[in-house]
């Protein structure tokens, strides 16, 4: 109880609170700004990784467009990703590109 009143006893708290809140919004701000800069450099690596044949590269890129995770959705470049991983042998992937298929053979993604 003595900290509640030493807190309330503070002259001028709320210039401390817009202080606190000032930091606050700086260090959300520049750590927002670090992770979209951080899951633009990993949709870049998997491009580069996804055109050398690795599997799993072209699988998680497929599943980016597919939802639109840092990329534009596009249902074909999502459906050639599945395909490329399903030719290479990836099971999960052609199960995936079963589904997509059937689901959006009918309507546009």
């Amino acid at each position: 109880m003595q900290f509640l009143n030493d807190i309330l006893a503070i002259k001028n708290i709320e210039l401390y609170a817009i202080v606190i809140l000032f930091f606050f919004t700086l260090w959300f701000i520049r750590n927002t700004v670090k992770y979209y800069h951080g899951e633009k450099r990993k949709v870049k690596n998997l491009h580069r990784f996804a055109k050398e044949g690795e599997v799993d590269a072209q699988h998680d890129l497929a599943k980016r467009y597919h939802k639109g995770k840092f990329v534009k959705k596009n249902c074909e470049r999502a459906a050639f990703w599945y395909q490329n991983a399903a030719l290479r042998g990836d099971k999960e992937a052609k199960g995936y590109l079963e589904n997509f298929l059937n689901t959006h053979q009918k309507k546009k993604c």
